[in-house]
């Protein structure tokens, strides 16, 4: 038996943190593919609301200032 020859503690650590970030690795490829589950459902709960709730909220949390959001509302009621 030959305990000796093998990598030794230095080899052994190496290989470890190689495998952790292979694993780190497919696992973000895996979420970055696929989506996280929750991200599905928010936007399919924004394509079910109807565009004058998605202009308001957007007017809400400032996205738009007050000369688009009327823009914007005139537009929709316009083609209505």
């Amino acid at each position: 038996m030959m305990w000796n020859d093998g990598m030794g503690w230095g080899g052994w650590t190496a290989m470890i943190l190689v495998m952790l970030a292979f694993w780190a690795l497919v696992i973000f490829g895996l979420i970055a593919a696929f989506g996280k589950p929750g991200d599905r459902k928010q936007d399919a709960r924004a394509s079910d609301q109807d565009p004058q709730a998605i202009l308001r909220a957007r007017y809400a949390r400032g996205e738009i200032d007050d000369d688009e959001f009327r823009v914007r509302q005139e537009t929709l009621r316009a083609n209505e």
